[in-house]
């Protein structure tokens, strides 16, 4: 049987339980973004999905109203852009909890390639030479258990790269789990 209806029925699977299971800290997180910012609790991100099809990413929002739209290493004070928690979420990773969505519809998927800002020109670039925008993005990848915002953009691809050559359910499942440690570990995460 080929991977993608596993992994997709996997990703269901996942995504639901995640969602039953973390709804009232999701609701609390939401509360606490609401209560310390003015703006939305989420920020609809327009990313680039597989076949680098533009699709709309929801986080709970960390940064402040009006900053601008770019990776977090290009803003010139990413400090200042924060909200109050916007530091917190991000160094926890709980900002990335609304993503569940995307995966429920099928714009990505537990494990893949972090989908790119629409403006990520070099990173789309790279990505589509190796063939590895035929995969759907993931809430984690290859990349980001090996660096994640440490990597400079050609070291991502070339991970993304090597799982686009590597994928198995096993190797998901491994990433996961290393995913899992690492954000225990708060290892790897800029702001």
């Amino acid at each position: 049987m080929p991977l993608f209806p596993v992994k997709r029925l996997l990703d269901l699977s996942l995504a639901c339980l995640a969602a039953v299971l973390l709804l009232l800290p999701a609701g609390l997180l939401a509360l606490l973004v609401k209560l310390t910012s003015p703006g939305p609790v989420l920020y609809w991100s327009d990313r680039v999905g597989r076949h680098n099809r533009i699709f709309r990413m929801p986080k709970f929002r960390s940064m402040r109203v009006g900053t601008p739209v770019v990776a977090t290493h290009l803003l010139r004070d990413a400090q200042a852009c924060l909200t109050p928690v916007g530091s917190f979420l991000r160094r926890s990773s709980l900002d990335e909890l609304p993503q569940l969505w995307s995966i429920l519809v099928g714009d990505m998927s537990f494990v893949g390639p972090r989908p790119a800002l629409y403006n990520q020109h070099d990173l789309i670039a790279l990505r589509s030479e190796l063939g590895v925008h035929e995969l759907l993005p993931g809430l984690t990848g290859w990349a980001q258990v090996n660096g994640r915002d440490e990597l400079p953009i050609s070291q991502k691809v070339k991970l993304d790269s090597e799982y686009l050559q590597r994928q198995s359910l096993w190797l998901d499942i491994r990433i996961l789990w290393l995913t899992f440690a690492k954000v225990l570990r708060r290892e790897g995460v800029t702001h």
